[in-house]
């Protein structure tokens, strides 16, 4: 199968993701077992890739992530929540 995206990077949201995780004063492990509570199941190991781009991320991970860091899901992707999907802020 070959794949849809031809770049490193998989994701966008990495950076922010950890970003909020750091300011949350959460470990990676401590996330992961805390998405466990949601019935999300995300090892630490699988964190670390997201973070660092090299794996993608799940609406449903996203949304776990999200309401764990306190962080709407519109922050992790850069969105400023008053302005359209598409435009992002730097």
């Amino acid at each position: 199968m070959k794949r849809i995206i031809d770049t490193e990077q998989v994701n966008l949201i990495g950076p922010r993701i950890r970003a909020a995780r750091v300011a949350a004063g959460l470990s990676q492990k401590q996330l992961s077992e805390r998405l466990e509570l949601l019935a999300v199941y995300t090892c630490r190991g699988s964190i670390s890739r997201i973070e660092h781009g090299k794996r993608a991320v799940t609406d449903i991970e996203i949304d776990g992530i999200a309401k764990i860091l306190q962080v709407s899901p519109n922050e992790l992707f850069g969105w400023d929540e008053g302005k359209g999907s598409d435009e992002q802020v730097n």
